[in-house]
């Protein structure tokens, strides 16, 4: 009887084993990630994609986990979009630095004591090693002090032909040197250099990446010229140069055939629009690579009082100037007044500092 009862027991405790092991082998196998690619059928120029999507945020900065390939395939890691994951590649790359940038500024001779004269003073102060002002006129005061200056030779006018020889001046320069990325900004950008190296280095560094934030809601139109004087109709979408954009040196060497030398100019002739514009042809059109659309560039088109002065240290760019009849500028408190600092730059300068040191400075206060 007894042993009868042992072998019954014996039998529940051999049942009970397997649904345990059973049951354990369903909890592994379904905890697994299950890999999705999200693909986006290419749609030309139409088709654009998103920070969101490209480099997530600030804060992923420094932990990269998505790329956008030119063939339309968005991968990510979270978002809006849900929690799609593909391909995650564990290369070993250097930690961008600051001084892998090649910062280009654009100006004109009438404003160097007046519009440049406030960058030197603010954000260039911190990155006069890599930033290069691209003027059209010589400053025997600036270059003694220092700066990189180069004097392009291009006219002096905001004309189709004078905007895009300047930017093919500074394309040539970056591709002479060996920085990793190349950013383009206006004379009345503010640049906050944390904010700019946190939003590069959320990118894959050997990608084709073309960055920053279009003037217009929808794609631009433009006619081309074709031999036998036709023409066809393009659209593409492009980052104004207004608010500042930025290229991967891998996307930079890409665009050579219609960017190094004289055919910049030329390849602006056949859009017949300014140099922005052909930067966005050229790398839409001509490369079939989809513009990465940043809400953290920011243009004097724009109504700034709409930015927060709490979200302002996020900023990469900002800007200033006359927006409908009326002074366009960021709205902070601070120690300057209006008329002491009118396009707000001082104050953007303080508050960026102040965000990237305020640690440090309360530690050391603290000691």
């Amino acid at each position: 009887m007894r042993n009868r009862w042992i072998r019954r027991r014996l039998l529940v405790l051999i049942f009970t084993f397997f649904i345990i092991l059973y049951v354990d082998f369903q909890l592994q196998t379904s905890s697994f990630p299950k890999l999705t690619v999200v693909h986006h059928p290419s749609t030309g120029a139409l088709h654009h994609r998103s920070i969101q999507q490209d480099a997530s945020s600030a804060k992923d900065a420094q932990n990269p986990t998505k790329n956008t390939r030119s063939s339309g395939e968005t991968i990510f890691a979270h978002g809006n979009e849900g929690h799609s994951v593909s391909e995650v590649a564990h290369v070993s790359q250097p930690k961008l630095k600051l001084e892998d940038i090649y910062i280009a500024v654009k100006t004109t001779g009438r404003f160097h004591r007046t519009r440049l004269a406030l960058l030197l003073e603010t954000w260039i102060s911190r990155t006069k090693a890599h930033t290069f002002i691209f003027t059209d006129t010589e400053d025997a005061d600036l270059s003694s002090e220092g700066y990189n200056m180069v004097v392009t030779g291009c006219q002096s006018d905001h004309s189709q032909q004078a905007l895009s020889c300047k930017m093919s001046a500074e394309y040539d320069g970056f591709m002479a040197s060996n920085k990793r990325w190349f950013c383009h900004v206006d004379d009345d950008n503010y640049v906050n250099p944390e904010a700019l190296l946190s939003l590069l280095s959320a990118f894959t560094q050997e990608g084709d990446i073309y960055v920053g934030k279009p003037s217009l809601d929808k794609p631009i139109t433009a006619h081309e010229l074709l031999e036998g004087n036709r023409t066809r109709e393009v659209r593409f979408w492009f980052a104004t140069g207004g608010a500042g954009f930025c290229l991967s040196r891998r996307l930079a060497e890409k665009m050579s055939p219609w960017a190094s030398g004289s055919q910049f100019v030329k390849t602006s002739a056949k859009i017949r629009l300014p140099d922005d514009c052909t930067v966005g042809f050229i790398v839409e059109k001509r490369l079939g690579i989809s513009m990465v659309h940043c809400p953290l560039f920011h243009s004097h088109l724009e109504n700034l009082l709409l930015i927060s002065q709490r979200s302002i240290p996020q900023q990469v760019t900002l800007s200033y100037g006359i927006f409908e009849n009326k002074m366009n500028s960021i709205e902070v408190k601070g120690s300057f007044s209006k008329e002491d600092d009118p396009s707000r730059s001082r104050e953007q300068h303080v508050l960026a500092y102040i965000s990237v040191f305020s640690v440090p400075l309360a530690q050391s206060a603290r000691e």
